[in-house]
């Protein structure tokens, strides 16, 4: 490839053609704008143009000793008019392809020059950019690899529509974007230029002259590729991925997810196990998740982020798969992996907030443009971040495209929106006097609603299969609605998403087992208040990153009693989990009980299942009660496939308080029931009855979260029990059988 800057032999050239007029001299006006990077069409005063006599050619070509023309093989030295400037005229009837020959201290440079070339974007790009309705803009912005008038290079476009100027640089021009001014094309605040030359791997960002005419370098927004931080700059790249995934995809639609057995290992991917790269983790982490039986792995955020203390949370580059673990095509390359093996990939979508970094998205072109203009609205008290102004349709088309682009370009099968609360409500984590009331004098973000529900509506029209997941903290009324349904006390539609996080449930859940099992009797009501809503949304239970960290301990740390007791607490807690109605969600480290709280700073404790540990069977016990979970659960229709239907719960125990016990059916689509039962005291319960429906046969146990080979202290019910033909509360049958110590089972029909 032959870059502005690279040192490449001059072609033999016949001598050179004499002029037949001297070069015109540009305007002043023309010639300071170019120089101070505020011209909206270099390309009329650029390249080259019919004059009287010929045909005049202008080059700016800053720190070059000379520019020749070479046509049809001879060279024609162009006259320096000082500044970087360059020009000659020649007599020719129309204009002709031609190259540049650019001296240097001591080398010539041959190129095309980008001048020469019509824009490289569509009139139809344009319109849709202007009304903020491209659903691929991402095949419009950026960089662009392509041949062009049939040379090689690369498009770059970006919109910037408070700029009086933009220019290309980067590492094919040292940096210095004075010889490659951008034009304006149209009035949708697009700037475009086509330079030869320029492909895959190559650095650019866009010098950018904000309306007060100072300079500002920004990252490509669009950027597909960028540098690996510390580094900021945005990367040329292209894709030459092959998908082998053709039979994942093609099935993926066949069942609503609500209707089919969905449980998620959430993974940090630098973390997971430190230094890895994208294609390491493709043979690695496949294996594992698929031992373990998870239908689903979630990466938090995998766009570019400056700061990896932020988890990926604070990303500046929405286009571009963070590259501290390779490539585009890698990332690819391991959900390609993961899909080959059955795993579905989610991945987790920032659209609430941005960082502040003076190279990317704040004030881009001098003036708000991503976040909105009123400080109320653009400031994010919590982390010290700007919003999204969602009412502005190109920052929406931005967002809504970029929800697709991961679901397209990188066959994700579903998006994880973080922070929803913080976008609905328009006094989120702000006092009185920091917020203004919406036009109806209410707090919700009316454009916050209209956003989430085109993203929603957009992303499963055009990605069968795909599901997307909230994460909202509020009772909002209708996330997990359709858009076009209307109703509930706000009067707002759907918004749309196939999933929520079920947050209530998870802080109830996790307050009762906090307890001592003396205090749970007082605390029993936490156990059970989630299913008086939980119908109310399509749900996911969830036990997140955000659980296991800032002080809160891991999963198993936050047990009480001594180490067994802990455990067996943990064990049963999984237990319940895995059996209570929505989808199951799982941190990485809480799959074998990692007692340490979760760092990015360093990879998982793995020495825990190392045989040399004294404790490892502990660890290891935990590790095979979660992988005979997700096998179990995805085996048994009851689990899973009614969790969006009242029918397929019922309540066998729910008020046994003083004995610390639960318990409840689960009914697949044909009636065939799950029992499942949760002990959470320390003793034994012999006898102990519950009641059933009638059946034609015994039931047996399928699941013991205290069974030996788990770590527990192995009480069983080994033969199968026969229920007694007597009603029993509100059921006709009653069963009598043995409840282990702080341990959760499951029985089926035999």
């Amino acid at each position: 490839m032959v870059t502005a800057d690279a040192t490449a032999p001059a072609r033999a050239a016949a001598p050179h053609t004499p002029l037949v007029a001297k070069a015109p001299e540009l305007d002043a006006e023309g010639r300071g704008r170019l120089l101070a990077g505020t011209h909206h069409d270099p390309h009329s005063l650029l390249g080259a143009h019919p004059v009287t006599g010929g045909v005049a050619f202008t080059v700016l070509r800053p720190y070059a000793r000379g520019v020749s023309l070479v046509l049809d093989g001879r060279a024609t030295e162009m006259d320096d008019l000082a500044d970087g400037f360059f020009s000659c005229v020649l007599p020719l009837d129309s204009i002709p392809e031609y190259e540049l020959r650019i001296s240097y201290d001591g080398q010539d440079v041959v190129l095309q020059d980008p001048y020469r070339f019509l824009p490289a974007l569509g009139e139809l790009d344009l319109h849709l950019i202007g009304e903020g309705r491209h659903e691929e803009l991402w095949t419009a912005l950026g960089a662009h690899t392509m041949t062009h008038q049939g040379v090689a290079g690369t498009r770059f476009t970006v919109w910037a529509p408070n700029a009086r100027g933009v220019r290309v640089c980067g590492d094919f021009c040292r940096w210095d974007g004075t010889a490659h001014p951008m034009r304006s094309l149209g009035s949708a605040g697009v700037w475009e230029l086509f330079i030869p030359g320029v492909g895959e791997g190559d650095l650019y960002k866009f010098d950018i002259t904000r309306p007060d005419g100072t300079h500002t370098v920004r990252a490509d927004p669009m950027a597909r590729r960028a540098e690996v931080p510390p580094a900021t700059a945005s990367v040329v790249t292209r894709s030459s991925h092959v998908w082998a995934d053709a039979a994942w995809m093609a099935r993926r639609a066949e069942r609503p997810v609500v209707e089919s057995p969905f449980s998620v290992y959430e993974v940090h991917l630098q973390s997971w196990r430190e230094g890895l790269t994208y294609r390491q983790l493709a043979e690695e982490l496949t294996g594992y998740v698929a031992d373990a039986g998870f239908t689903h792995v979630e990466f938090l955020p995998v766009a570019e982020h400056p700061f990896g203390g932020s988890w990926g949370y604070q990303a500046t580059g929405l286009y571009a798969p963070t590259s501290r673990m390779g490539t585009p095509d890698d990332f690819r390359y391991l959900v390609d992996t993961l899909h080959q093996a059955g795993i579905g990939v989610i991945v987790d979508w920032v659209a609430a907030h941005f960082p502040k970094d003076d190279w990317a998205l704040a004030e881009f072109d001098g003036r708000p443009l991503y976040e909105p203009q009123d400080f109320r609205r653009a400031e994010h008290p919590d982390w010290g971040t700007l919003t999204f102004d969602f009412g502005r349709r190109e920052v929406r088309n931005f967002l809504v495209a970029n929800a697709s682009y991961w679901c397209e370009e990188f066959h994700v099968d579903g998006l994880r929106v973080d922070a929803v609360a913080s976008m609905l409500y328009l006094d989120y984590s702000r006092d009185e006097g920091q917020w203004a009331p919406n036009e109806h004098g209410g707090r919700e973000n009316l454009d916050a609603v209209s956003f989430l529900q085109e993203m929603n509506a957009t992303v499963y029209r055009r990605n069968p299969g795909v599901v997307t997941i909230a994460e909202e903290s509020t009772a909002w009324d209708g996330v997990t609605r359709a858009t076009h349904h209307t109703g509930g006390p706000g009067g707002f539609g759907g918004l749309g998403f196939g999933l929520k996080w079920n947050m209530g449930w998870m802080h109830d859940s996790l307050e009762y087992i906090q307890h001592e099992p003396v205090h749970r009797q007082y605390h029993h009501n936490d156990l059970t208040f989630a299913m008086v809503y939980a119908y109310s949304e399509n749900y996911l239970l969830p036990i997140s990153h955000d659980e296991v960290v800032h002080g809160k301990r891991a999963l198993v740390s936050k047990m009480p009693g001594d180490w067994w007791q802990q455990r067996a607490n943990h064990r049963a807690y999984l237990g319940f989990m895995w059996a209570h109605p929505g989808k199951k969600l799982l941190f990485m480290g809480q799959e074998f009980a990692q007692g340490a709280e979760w760092s990015q700073e360093h990879g998982m404790d793995w020495w825990l299942l190392d045989e040399a540990y004294s404790a490892q069977p502990d660890h290891a016990g935990v590790q095979r009660l979660v992988r005979d979970l997700n096998h179990r659960y995805r085996s048994d229709p009851a689990l899973w496939e009614r969790d969006a239907d009242p029918g397929g719960f019922a309540w066998v125990e729910a008020d046994a308080a003083g004995d610390n016990v639960v318990a409840f059916l689960r009914y697949a689509a044909d009636g065939t029931p799950v029992l499942a039962v949760s002990n959470f005291s320390p003793v034994v319960r012999h006898d102990y009855a519950l009641g059933v429906p009638r059946t034609a046969g015994a039931w047996r146990e399928t699941l013991n979260t205290d069974a030996a080979h788990y770590g527990g202290s192995d009480v069983r019910n080994p033969d199968p029990l026969q229920p007694v033909a007597e009603a029993f509360g509100a059921f006709p049958a009653r069963l009598h059988l043995t409840l282990p110590p702080l341990a959760t089972l499951w029985l089926s029909p035999a």
